[in-house]
């Protein structure tokens, strides 16, 4: 459980581009309280259906989004330590989210992965190297990171990772 930490311009986006701004313009007066509770339900809803996409399967997963703080929380209770990094990072890897708050538990207990923010010209390779101490370990954190991950190469500045104990 706690708070993780994401930079909120990188990261899928799910809340549909220009939509607030749009919003915005059709509203000249300030959102009332009803109409934010709406759009924060409706981006809670995105981001769970993106959970569900991935076929990370979570008991009673819940979440919901704060658009004031830039803030997913989330809970349920998910078969392992894994599922619920990768639930973590899929609420946290979406554009417009800047803190993911973990409320989650796990029913058979692991130990955790370190988080990493990738920056502009890193690769796998390059991140095994620094963890692992060899580049040739690369494909075990693509594996640790799919299916949020199609490909070793699709990796992005901004991205968190989950990089597995050796």
């Amino acid at each position: 459980m706690g708070m993780f930490s994401f930079i909120k311009e990188a990261g899928e986006k799910l809340f549909g581009i220009g939509h607030a701004q749009a919003a915005q313009a059709a509203a000249p007066a300030a959102p009332g309280a009803d109409q934010i509770a709406a759009l924060n339900q409706t981006a809670a809803q995105a981001i769970a259906k993106y959970i569900q996409s991935m076929n990370l399967n979570v008991d009673a997963l819940d979440v919901g989004y704060d658009a004031a703080s830039e803030t997913v929380t989330v809970s349920g209770v998910a078969p392992d330590q894994t599922t619920k990094e990768k639930v973590i990072l899929c609420c946290g890897n979406v554009a417009n989210v800047a803190t993911v708050n973990d409320l989650m538990t796990v029913s058979t207990p692991e130990p955790e992965s370190q988080m990493y923010t990738v920056v502009k010209g890193d690769n796998l390779s390059k991140i095994s190297k620094e963890f692992y101490g060899t580049p040739n370990k690369y494909p075990q954190i693509f594996e640790a990171n799919r299916p949020m991950l199609s490909h070793p190469d699709k990796i992005y500045p901004g991205q968190v990772l989950r990089i597995p104990p050796a």
